[in-house]
Parts: C-alpha cells; sequence; structure tokens
C-alpha cells in the first residue's frame, strides 16, 4: 500500500442510518458516501444503486459529482464509499476490488447475512490488493 490511509471514526447515529439503508434496499446494495477530515465521518451520503443488483453496485455520475461537490464546498474530505452485501460477508469481493477506483478513499461493507446483527467491515483497496482497516464507532454525540 503507498499511502496508508487513518482508520474510520464514524457516530452512531450516521452508522445506524448506513445500516438502516442497506435494509431498506435489501435484497439490493445499498451504496454512497461518507465524508469527514482524516477518517471522521461527519457527513452521510445515501445514493441510489443504478444498477438495481444484488452483487453488484453503480452510482449515478452526475449524483457522485454534486456530492464530491458539495464535499469540497463544506471543507472535508471523501473519507469513505460504502455499499453493502445482502448474501455475502463484509470483505471485498473481486469486483470491489476490481472497480476500486479511489485509492484515497476506503471501502466499507455492511453485510446482511446475519439479519439480526450486521457485520461491517472497512478497507484500503488499492492495485489489487485489501488491507484491513478499523471501524470505531463514537457514541457520543
Amino acid at each position: 500500500m503507498k499511502k496508508n490511509l487513518p482508520d474510520l471514526e464514524i457516530p452512531e447515529d450516521l452508522l445506524s442510518r448506513l445500516i438502516e439503508h442497506a435494509r431498506q434496499e435489501y435484497p439490493l446494495e445499498s451504496c454512497g458516501i461518507l465524508a469527514g477530515k482524516n477518517g471522521k465521518i461527519t457527513k452521510l451520503y445515501s445514493m441510489e444503486n443504478t444498477h438495481k443488483s444484488s452483487f453488484c453496485y453503480l452510482m449515478a455520475p452526475e449524483e457522485q459529482l454534486r456530492v464530491f461537490q458539495e464535499i469540497e464546498e463544506d471543507g472535508l474530505e471523501l473519507s469513505a464509499i460504502y455499499h453493502s452485501h445482502p448474501h455475502s460477508p463484509a470483505i471485498p469481493s473481486q469486483r470491489d476490488v476490481d472497480s476500486a477506483f479511489y485509492p484515497d478513499s476506503i471501502i466499507l461493507i455492511i453485510s446482511l447475512m446475519e439479519d439480526k446483527v450486521p457485520q461491517i467491515g472497512a478497507f484500503q483497496i488499492e492495485e489489487g490488493k485489501f488491507e484491513k482497516k478499523t471501524v470505531k464507532v463514537n457514541k457520543d454525540k
């Protein structure tokens, strides 16, 4: 890995919204963007999966561009791109590795394999390899 990205820190309410988005989209994959500073997530952008698929996702380029502009205007940075795995573990699939176009961003995966306990995995993906990152959930407001 060329650049070591910071681990993620996410407020509990944003994580709950992220899991809720994954459950609403089930059995399709949900997707979206997380913004913040130095790995501390402060903003969640739920996006539409234009592929309408249960094993891959695509965000509309114009919607992505609008979000990227808003992140920049707010003085934030792209911290992570998230998506759900409705039927598989929270580990990057080969498709996830092949389509990781933002090496400066973490890929966050929410697995709904076990409905009662969603699993979350964060990964830095670069040059066909991935490295697990830590996700710290911030309980205070």
